[in-house]
């Protein structure tokens, strides 16, 4: 394999990487957005961590 070559190969692999990141992060609504507090109240309280129930009282109830 070429020098070439192997530089391409890491810079696709690394810019792959940085993307699916920035996707997977941009999915998720910002913690104590209205549509946050929503979400949470859908899901079932015995699924919460225990940092979501205090954000959750903390942006959501006060």
């Amino acid at each position: 394999m070429t020098l070439q070559k192997k530089i391409a190969t890491r810079t696709v692999g690394i810019l792959s990487v940085l993307f699916l990141t920035a996707a997977v992060s941009a999915c998720s609504p910002e913690v104590g957005s209205e549509e946050w507090c929503r979400d949470l109240k859908e899901k079932p309280k015995g699924d919460w961590t225990a940092n979501e129930a205090a954000d959750f009282a903390k942006h959501c109830l006060l």
